[in-house]
């Protein structure tokens, strides 16, 4: 099927007499006639459904779905976006591990992982993502886990080069993890250039509507757990399972395996049934959605860029862009609703720019059906030093518009009037 009958068609398949629509399985906890039965799931010889922080029907429908969408074997379902990123990578590295991670990042992961991972041990090299493959390569050690990134960066909206970074990390034999959330399965499929695992948040574009918090991790299926020679704990006894070994058990979805029984089984981040129903919803009209978020946002990109009360404008799927080759190669059906630019006038003129608009909101959010605005380095990058914001590709003045699905005329009316502000 193609992408647009998966968003509709899969995971959820009523048989016959059972409902239509997916429903929800608001429950915690599930009956077995025995408790021999109950014993197998325990030890993970049965497949079923025991406690909804593991498993439930409701969240494993929509998990199917979004294994189908992204190409994957499996995937697990996170309570955020920022669950998911931090299951992705706790599930291979642990205290006295090392990654590296594409200096341009959402704000939450840049802290995630230069504050709250190195409590926990596990130490972090930032690297600019544009740079060569030598110069990357620099950052690995003896003890590096994975390799990190974004397809486009929020909100710097970097363009990753997927092919040389699942190259860099391969040839030092560990995985590549890359956020997908701006891009979506829809505008770009990760696993097809050498990605290894996939996360998302969930709230944003899949769910589309600012109703639900969620996040994902997709297990590609694809990388060597065992011939990497790096990941024990994939290759050896499990004892808090009675010494399963994660890669003889589950094969090629070892990874995705080994996160739901062992991380979320003791961290707990995990989905509501009703808000994976939400999400459902929103994933059903995907395919829809971004190429309209996509199509808006070129042409405000456009009027933007032609207007002489703006500093700078970027958008990647501007052809004055200097990401529009990697466009071209990883997003040719669009580069997505986020579009960023600088207001003449710096921080002040930015912040009087948002108090005037009237039909984008500002809100701490982005990329769902309504335009919303946000001035990242008073709100989202906060916490951040000044240097720390120039790493991260964001100026004082930078203002992150996420284009709704309204009338593009309509919108480019509300930024002309609050400009004239």
């Amino acid at each position: 099927m193609k992408i647009e009958t998966k968003c509709i068609q899969e995971g959820y398949k009523p048989k016959n007499g059972e409902p239509r629509v997916l429903p929800i399985y608001q429950s915690t906890t599930f009956k077995y006639d025995s408790s021999e039965f109950m014993g197998k799931l325990f030890d993970l010889e049965e497949n079923g459904y025991f406690y909804t922080r593991l498993a439930n029907p409701t969240v494993g429908c929509v998990e199917e779905k979004i294994a189908s969408l992204e190409g994957g074997v499996g995937a697990m379902m996170t309570s955020s976006g920022q669950a998911a990123t931090m299951f992705a990578v706790m599930t291979i590295a642990g205290a006295g591990d090392h990654i590296v991670c594409s200096s341009s990042v959402y704000g939450g992961t840049f802290n995630l992982f230069d504050v709250t991972l190195r409590r926990f041990g596990i130490d972090v090299t930032f690297v600019n993502p544009d740079d060569d493959y030598e110069t990357i390569s620099k950052a690995f050690k003896d003890n590096t886990k994975a390799l990190f990134g974004e397809t486009i960066a929020n909100p710097a909206l970097t363009v990753l080069d997927i092919e040389k970074f699942a190259k860099i990390a391969h040839d030092h034999k560990v995985p590549l993890i890359v956020d997908n959330t701006f891009a979506t399965p829809v505008l770009c499929n990760p696993f097809k250039f050498g990605v290894d695992i996939i996360t998302h948040s969930t709230s944003k574009y899949m769910d589309g509507h600012a109703v639900s918090l969620g996040g994902v991790v997709i297990d590609s299926g694809n990388f060597d757990w065992a011939a990497s020679g790096k990941f024990p704990e994939f290759t050896t006894p499990d004892e808090s399972y009675h010494g399963i070994v994660y890669s003889e058990h589950f094969g090629n979805a070892a990874f995705i395996a080994k996160a739901r029984v062992q991380l979320m089984r003791d961290l707990g981040s995990t989905p509501s049934p009703q808000n994976a129903f939400l999400l459902n919803l929103g994933l059903e009209t995907l395919h829809l959605r971004m190429p309209r978020h996509s199509e808006n946002a070129k042409k405000i990109a456009e009027f933007l860029e032609n207007d002489d009360r703006v500093a700078w404008v970027n958008y990647p799927g501007l052809e004055t862009s200097k990401y529009k080759p990697l466009v071209d190669k990883y997003l040719p059906n669009g580069a997505s609703g986020v579009v960023s630019f600088g207001v003449k006038g710096g921080r002040e003129a930015a912040t009087k720019f948002l108090d005037s608009l009237k039909l984008a909101a500002i809100v701490t959010h982005v990329a769902d059906a309504r335009t919303c605005a946000l001035h990242p380095a008073s709100t989202t990058h906060r916490q951040m030093t000044d240097e720390q914001l120039v790493e991260c590709g964001i100026s004082a003045d930078l203002v992150r518009l996420s284009v709704g699905i309204e009338n593009v005329d309509d919108i480019i009316a509300d930024i002309d009037n609050a400009l004239g502000k």
